[in-house]
């Protein structure tokens, strides 16, 4: 077990042996290369000659002299030869048996990143398609955007959104993750450019949010939506292996095994990288849907991603009620929560099964009870057990909003001290309610090292610090600006609303992924409420529409 782990490891960070080819999908190593493999046509002397012939391996050829194949049977029947120099794989391809044509063929980050390679479906299955897409593209700018005012931000915004990722998206669909990855970053700067200016100068627009249309289509939008999305996950998604991994610690849980370890499963040999609060969630729905064992249809991750995803939904329903009074504060929830099951990066989480919507949901409803120092602890504590980047947030939700408007009542530092320790004593005691019973036998020390230390150790091409070279002194300078933000906004502004911390909050989320070594859009649903939030709520025009 603990051979095959190594070798896994070795296959993602680019340092494959020969052996380590013949690890995955079963492959046998075949020589002489006049010998034929039993159930096979061709001989291993032919399947190289046939792959020789891919243009990737004769670009390696004129780069790399001593570039040797390695013919490999793969268990699907058909052949796989690996070129190496000096015992690194710089060129992979598959041959069919059958129609002795190469039917794949890779190079770099791609060799070890099948996830790169732009498999049909591996993500987001039928979300994908242009036909689903596009049409929640549209549902999700159509509704807010005013044709008297084209020119307003809030249509630069949400395009930023869907079309700003999407445009990386595309081409990360068809594996050039060369184009795909430097793409993501524009968008990502831009909001969080926007969630300082809204955080640090929030202004009211005397407009209406939702101009055009009567806010009762938006409910009657919602159902439908939630129905289409909720089936389309029946029906066509896939349960990528951050949901399997939820899965299993639930077993684990359920069995009274550990969580942390090298035995945590042969499947998913880095599983046991979230926090326990992510395989705890999963415990209701394994229970009510047993594991099998194996990786199959995995109906408790579906109930699971399903759960997640409404629970975000009802957060934003009720937080809308939470900054405006009557009538207009129902609105919002209205508008919040339409723009959740229209945006194609939710139905995208959910379509892959994965546990993204539930750090989404543990920031909702911390921004929820934004007012209540114990309950935005909880929720802010629960948040880092599950995924341990939203402990950046930590600091900015210390003190929490001022005020709904803006105003403080008399003596704000005794009464924001108190506020402060009843915060800071609730995320203590959420954590280690939560951490507690799962320590290992190495202590916090294989914690850390089998979480934090492998996100942060491993070598990945989606981001711009695993795809290009140079960039170290960059990143290093980024990491500080991002710490030094996510400390700053604990104080300043002074006075601040709970808009003001939702804006604060998509610039701390986006600053710190800008340092990740491995970015991917199933992230962008951390940020998304609270950016819709920020967004939204400055528009209070239901009564008294701007000129």
């Amino acid at each position: 077990m603990r051979l095959r782990a190594a070798v896994a490891v070795a296959f993602l960070v680019l340092l494959l042996l020969a052996s380590a080819a013949a690890a995955d999908d079963d492959l046998k190593i075949q020589s002489p290369d006049s010998k034929v493999p039993a159930g096979y046509r061709l001989t291993v002397g032919k399947v190289k000659k046939i792959a020789s012939q891919a243009p990737p391996v004769k670009a390696q050829k004129k780069l790399h002299q001593d570039l040797a194949p390695t013919a490999y049977t793969r268990k699907q029947g058909d052949w796989q030869v690996s070129w190496f120099s000096h015992h690194k794989e710089l060129a992979q391809v598959y041959v069919s048996d059958d129609t002795e044509k190469v039917t794949e063929a890779w190079t770099g980050p791609q060799i070890a990143w099948k996830m790169a390679r732009g498999y049909p479906g591996a993500f987001g299955r039928k979300v994908n398609a242009w036909y689903i897409w596009i049409p929640l593209c549209v549902l999700f700018v159509a509704p807010f955007f005013d044709p008297r005012r084209p020119f307003r931000m809030l249509h630069l915004d949400l395009l930023v959104v869907v079309a700003g990722f999407g445009i990386s998206h595309y081409f990360f669909n068809l594996g050039q993750i060369d184009i795909s990855v430097p793409l993501a970053y524009p968008p990502l700067l831009y909001l969080l450019a926007r969630g300082l200016w809204i955080g640090f100068r929030p202004t009211d627009k005397r407009e209406r949010l939702v101009p055009l249309v009567p806010i009762t289509w938006l409910v009657i939008a919602i159902l439908f939506l939630v129905g289409f999305r909720v089936a389309l996950n029946a029906a066509d998604s896939n349960v990528i292996d951050v949901g399997y991994a939820g899965v299993i610690g639930a077993d684990r849980i359920m069995d009274g095994d550990g969580i942390y370890g090298e035995d945590f499963n042969d499947d998913v040999g880095s599983g046991d990288t979230y926090g326990p609060a992510d395989y705890l969630a999963y415990v209701p729905f394994e229970q009510a849907v047993p594991w099998s064992g194996t990786w199959d249809d995995l109906p408790a991750a579906h109930g699971a991603s399903v759960a997640f995803d409404l629970a975000v939904l009802l957060g934003l329903f009720v937080l809308g009620g939470r900054l405006r009074d009557g009538p207009e504060g129902r609105d919002l929830g209205i508008a919040l929560a339409f723009a959740w099951a229209a945006l194609p990066y939710s139905a995208f989480s959910l379509e892959s099964n994965s546990n993204d919507s539930l750090v989404a949901a543990f920031l909702v409803w911390a921004l929820v009870a934004v007012a209540s120092p114990a309950g935005r602890g909880a929720f802010i504590a629960l948040a880092t057990a599950t995924k341990f980047a939203p402990v950046g947030l930590g600091p900015l939700f210390l003190r929490g909003a001022t005020s709904m408007d803006g105003s403080e009542s008399p003596d704000p530092w005794r009464r924001g001290r108190r506020g402060a320790l009843v915060y800071c004593l609730m995320f203590v005691v959420v954590t280690a309610v939560v951490f507690l019973p799962f320590i290992p036998d190495g202590g916090v020390r294989e914690i850390f090292d089998r979480t934090i230390g492998y996100q942060a150790g491993r070598d990945s091409p989606f981001s711009i610090w695993g795809e290009f070279s140079g960039l170290g002194w960059l990143h290093v300078v980024i990491e500080a600006a991002a710490v030094a933000l996510a400390l700053v906004v604990a104080f300043v502004p002074w006075r601040r609303t709970p808009v003001q911390v939702a804006a604060l909050g998509v610039a701390v989320i986006v600053a710190l992924q800008l340092t990740v070594n491995h970015w991917f859009y199933l992230y962008v649903v951390w940020f998304a409420p609270f950016l819709l939030v920020a967004l939204f709520t400055r528009y209070r025009g239901r009564y008294a529409p701007g000129p």
